[in-house]
């Protein structure tokens, strides 16, 4: 034997027949906080503080790693002239 019950109510409705405690502003709260930030973060996105963040050295540390790359393969005997 088997039995289907269908409730219709409303989100709300089933949070307050179960007793469920009431979190809208807790979450309107944690909504603002999270919007703040994001909004701050926002200024850290563009590319220069980004390739900032990442390649502390620079565009430097690509010039430097080839020249490591050219010594290495060429037996490091001839140097780069400036």
């Amino acid at each position: 034997m088997k039995f289907k019950i269908n409730i219709e109510c409303s989100p709300q409705e089933a949070r307050d027949f179960f007793g469920l405690p009431k979190v809208e502003k807790l979450i309107e709260t944690i909504m603002v906080m999270v919007q703040d930030q994001m909004t701050s973060q926002i200024a850290n996105m563009d590319p220069e503080t980004l390739m900032k963040t990442w390649m502390p050295g620079g565009v430097n540390v690509f010039e430097k790693m080839q020249e490591q790359f050219y010594n290495q393969f060429s037996g490091g005997s001839e140097k780069k002239e400036d």
